[in-house]
């Protein structure tokens, strides 16, 4: 596939990176650091041409005529909107996706409905951070939580705590624990390798586990796997920008919620906005607002300010204070390698979020979500299943006859939008069933796609 993403950031980046490992893809990246763009094509195999993305000649130099996709990832959202506008225009391009950052945009959806401007997706990293956090304070104790189908099925990540009923206990055994609860362990990260699980793996303390259940069965397999965390009931939040006033929102109804927020406008702002929830104005790093406020008395300390340090300093402060778990978004890779394992229990990681929402767009066939796991290592797919037993490799057969890719495994099946199937070895595949898979190399992303790919005679 031939991809122009514009903005060489963060973001684009590591989709730069995930996607151009994957030889089937050619990239192009645009972006008007040359310096920064000479460094990537030393270390990628890419393309990059210099200039503002929002130029006609620039996306001509970048061959945006020819493009499958363009990805328009500026910081600017008016250069994003403009490029998409202009790749269309001018170029014809198929596929358009821009992320837009600022809430005014968002509030007017018919802008891009009523095609006024001529993006195909549009990505809100705000929303999807607050939507990311909001299911992890649904799941206390979890490290990660990501839905497939709609939400029917999520799969989970989880830190095995000994004491735990099913820690030291061969997998097999969740079923005599869980008799009237089906679940299937995908994989499992033990001292950052990663294991592929069979009945007889035994999981061990600080084992790093991914879980695949249908949404009401998600509690009753953590109280297994460790400790049965009570709910967060006492919420502290450093950071009163978009995404923090968004939790606010969406957490002062079911729990005591306080704000910090050093800007005195944007404070005082947030406190005519919010109606339950206490609005600080203060530096979250300041030990004493921490103490005055009992933040040992939080179950927990959210940092979702724009700065990384800011955001470090403050969540490790409040956890050395007594607060009983911390999240911190954190956005240079450098600093989660440094502090992962530290005082902060999860790290939040903006781009890898965002990447996650470009990647289902990104990636070929009948692929409907994807999700970027463990920094880009790993991933995890739900697709479609097409075709008929004659006409594909997957449609009519058990799981143990697919020819699976070495690190692969199928979780679960939702089947007739409702119905869900957990994996097992004598599972038959039918038409039209959503297969969930997780990877824990996402260099085999292709061969995936290739497995469940029909032959021409299904269109004949």
């Amino acid at each position: 596939m031939k991809i122009v993403i514009l903005g060489a950031g963060q973001v684009g980046t590591t989709i730069a990176t995930q996607l151009a490992s994957e030889a089937s893809n050619d990239i192009t990246l645009v972006d008007t650091n040359a310096a920064l763009l000479r460094e990537l094509q030393e270390k990628l195999d890419i393309r990059t041409v210099t200039g503002l993305a929002s130029h006609p000649s620039v996306l001509e130099e970048a061959d945006v005529g020819d493009a499958d996709m363009l990805l328009a990832v500026t910081n600017s959202d008016e250069v994003n909107m403009v490029a998409c506008q202009l790749a269309w225009k001018l170029f014809h391009t198929p596929v358009k996706i821009a992320r837009l950052r600022a809430p005014e945009y968002h509030a007017i959806p018919a802008i891009f409905e009523e095609g006024y401007f001529k993006i195909d997706v549009v990505i809100s990293p705000e929303t999807l951070i607050q939507e990311h956090i909001a299911r992890l304070v649904a799941y206390p104790g979890s490290l990660q939580v990501l839905d497939f189908a709609g939400g029917r099925v999520r799969l989970v990540g989880v830190r095995a705590f000994a004491g735990g009923p099913m820690v030291g206990q061969p997998i097999r055994e969740i079923r005599k624990h869980m008799p009237n609860v089906d679940t299937r362990v995908a994989a499992i990260f033990r001292r950052g390798q990663a294991i592929m699980p069979t009945g007889d793996t035994v999981i061990e303390p600080e084992d790093e586990v991914f879980f695949i259940a249908a949404r009401e069965h998600i509690r009753a397999v953590m109280a297994e796997l460790g400790r049965m965390e009570r709910p967060y009931r006492r919420i502290m939040i450093a950071g009163g920008g978009n995404i923090g006033r968004g939790l606010a929102k969406a957490l002062e109804s079911r729990a005591q919620v306080k704000v910090i927020e050093h800007n005195p406008v944007n404070a005082k702002r947030l406190a005519e906005e919010l109606h339950e929830s206490i609005v600080l104005r203060g530096d979250a790093t300041d030990e004493d607002l921490l103490r005055d406020e009992n933040v040992e008395d939080m179950d927990l300390f959210l940092a979702v300010t724009n700065d990384d340090e800011n955001n470090i300093l403050s969540a490790m402060l409040a956890k050395r204070l007594g607060a009983r778990k911390t999240m911190a978004i954190i956005n240079r890779t450098v600093y989660v390698d440094l502090i992962e394992a530290t005082a902060i229990d999860v790290v939040i990681s903006p781009q890898l979020i965002t990447v996650s929402a470009l990647l289902a767009h990104v990636r070929r066939g009948e692929v409907t979500t994807a999700h970027s796991l463990r920094r880009g290592a790993a991933e995890a797919m739900e697709i479609t299943a097409v075709g008929d037993r004659l006409t594909s490799r997957v449609v009519g057969r058990r799981i143990e006859e697919l020819k699976l890719p070495e690190g692969v495994t199928i979780g679960a099946i939702v089947r007739n939008e409702d119905e869900v199937i957990i994996a097992h070895h004598d599972t038959v595949i039918q038409a039209d069933d959503h297969v969930i898979l997780f990877l824990t190399d996402k260099r085999r992303v292709r061969e995936v796609e290739q497995l469940f790919q029909v032959g021409f005679s299904f269109f004949g």
